[in-house]
This record gives C-alpha cells, structure tokens and sequence, in this order.
C-alpha cells in the first residue's frame, strides 16, 4: 500500500485529478490517497493558496499526484508549484515528450524528454523595483564593474531580477540527467544554455556540463545555445534525446516540445528530489472550463504513469500508459481537442475518456 497526496487544484483541477485517480486505482496497485487542496479556491477561503497541512502531506508521504493550480498574471500570489519546488527541494523537472499515434501533429516519433533545473535561476524569485535614485546608483554600480559597453536607462523605476546558477544546482541536474539516461538507456544528453552572452552564469553551467559529461564516456554529450536549441528542435527534432536546461530555458523549451507531439494536453511531468516527488500535468488550470467534464485528461493519467513508474511500479505503469495510447489511436471515446473536427458531436467528457483507459485495462 502506497501513500500518496492527491492536490486536487483549481479550475479544471479537481475533474482531471478524479479521472486520473480513477485510472490509477484500475491498474490494481494499491494507493492509500490523502486528499488536499491548493490554488485560488482555498485561497478565497483560508488566505493562503498553499495550506500548511498540504505541504505536510507531501513532506510525510514524499510522493504527490498534483491537477493544475491557477498562477495569477502580473499581481496576486507567486506560483503555488513554483513554491512546492523550492519548499521540497524538487530539483529535478523531468518532461517527457512523446508521440501517441492518434494525437494530431506535424511531427511523428518524437521521443523527447527535457530535465530542467528547478530551483534556480530566474524562478528563484530574488526581484525587486529601484526608483530613479537607487536606479541611477545601481546602473553606475554595474558600469564600474563592466568591461563591455555601458548600460544606460531613462526610465524612473527599473525593475531588476537576479538569475543564480550555482556548483552544487548544476552539477546535481546534470548529474540527474545521465543517470536518468542510463537507466531508461538513452544515448545522448544535450545541455542547454545560452553562455556567448552570460558568460559568468550560463558560462558556469556550460563549464560543468562539460565536467559531468566527461564522466559519463558511455553517453554523448553536446551543447547547444538556447535560441538555436529552438530552431533544431523545429527543424529535426529527431536528432535529440534527453535535453538538460536551467530553469527558464527549461520551462519555454518544454512548451515547444509539447506543441511538437500535439499540445500541452498530453504533456506529463514530474518534479523530483532526495526526499520527494509531485507528479503533474505540464498545462494550467483552465478554469474557463471548470465543471464541464468537458477537458482532456491525458496529461494528469500520463503523470499518474510516471509517478507509478517512480514507486518502481513498472508493469502497472506500462499497461496504464498502453490503455492510455490505445484509446488514443482510436479515436473514439478521446474528448473534443482530440478529433479532427473540434464540433464533432461524438466526442466524449473528461470522465468518459477515463472510462475508456480503465475499460483497456
């Protein structure tokens, strides 16, 4: 019997979380589920988006299934999955990318997985304003410093974000990374970054990159400079295997690589650490569509697939993920973002799709 923490979200949260649930409790392994909240609803309520009784729960049980959680845009709170990352210490963002025949694409066969750094860089959240004082004293401060051209600003308020990359955070994910391609026997890692511009940061974990690699002879390794990261994944994405990227890259690219295999609708992901893990899909909470049973379970079903492969749950995993593609190519019983004809009335709900995986199973 496993203990997991079931975080049921907001907007679309709480349909797909049942659906996934459901389809995980139908490969026969036991799981013991603490339900929680999080988000915007209980917010409304309790003043905070992330109780501390949720966060406990995923400290005791160390692995959590998490629906999507609304992340307000400009103003309100931080990012509630941002915050579990830090809190947990789940450095490890991994992202599978895969083609399911079935699923609409420009692009067939790709297998892709992305292992972003989670707990540094930009999304450490160490920004703050400077007024027109503090702003010119600041700008002065890093002209002194630069060698290359002066910085200028006429603005009144600057606003300015600090991006730590560390030793430790870096050689960790790399590190994370060939291991994860050793024991799924993958052939390449490829790290990203973008160190000809920010050669103290990006050219640190450039530099480390190199250093892990080397001790992992039986792996390829090679680098490439985000932005035309971009533009291979586009051109041949085949020519990848499992990317490594600190953490802003890392959540762009994962976008871009969903768009490859169809969306964001059949993008799982798991966030992992020494002394945890919370499983979730990589898309929001929608919460135009809350209670319409109406929205695509796949991405939350398929995280449920990883968190079970997690738990070393193995046959349990492949069977879920089969019964997943197999309804999938199909076609029948997938809900409308899945057939060909967005109006067609044979599509089914958030619930029915779930029905049918467990029905495969």
């Amino acid at each position: 019997m496993y203990n997991v923490t079931l975080i049921t979200g907001d907007g679309i949260g709480p349909e797909i979380a049942e659906a996934s649930r459901r389809c995980v409790d139908a490969t026969g392994v036991k799981v013991q589920w603490d339900v929680q909240e999080a988000g915007v609803d209980v917010m409304a309520r309790e003043g905070t988006p992330m109780p501390d009784r949720t966060l406990e729960s995923v400290r005791k049980n160390k692995v959590a299934l998490k629906a999507p959680i609304t992340t307000p845009v400009g103003t309100g709170f931080r990012s509630v999955n941002v915050y579990l990352r830090q809190a947990l210490n789940l450095y490890a963002c991994v992202r599978p990318c895969k083609s399911y025949p079935g699923v609409r694409s420009k692009y067939q066969n790709i297998d892709l997985v992305l292992v972003r750094e989670n707990t540094e860089d930009l999304y450490a959240g160490v920004e703050f304003a400077k007024g027109a004082a503090e702003t010119a004293e600041l700008v002065s401060q890093i002209n002194r410093l630069s060698k290359d051209k002066k910085i200028r600003t006429g603005a009144s308020t600057t606003g300015v974000s600090i991006k730590p990359i560390s030793v430790e955070g870096t050689t960790r994910i790399v590190t994370y990374a060939f291991e994860y391609a050793r024991a799924n026997k993958r052939k390449k890692v490829t790290s990203v970054h973008k160190a000809n511009i920010m050669k103290h940061t990006d050219g640190l974990w450039l530099e480390l990159s190199r250093q892990v690699a080397a001790k992992y002879p039986d792996i390829e390794f090679e680098d490439r400079i985000v932005d035309n990261m971009c533009m291979q994944l586009v051109q041949k994405p085949e020519l990848y295997d499992i990317l490594v990227l600190p953490n802003l890259y890392g959540d762009i690219l994962s976008d871009l690589c969903a768009g490859l295999v169809g969306g964001l609708g059949v993008a799982p992901g798991a966030n992992i650490g020494d002394n945890g893990a919370v499983f979730e899909a990589t898309h929001g909470s929608a919460p135009k569509y809350k209670g319409l049973n109406k929205v695509n379970p796949t991405a939350l079903i398929l995280s449920g697939a990883l968190m079970l492969r997690h738990l070393n749950e193995l046959d349990a995993a492949d069977r879920l993920e089969r019964a997943v593609a197999a309804v999938i190519a199909e076609g029948k019983d997938v809900t409308y973002d899945m057939k060909a004809d967005r109006n067609d009335p044979t599509a089914v709900g958030t619930s029915q799709m779930a029905d049918a995986i467990i029905a495969k199973l």
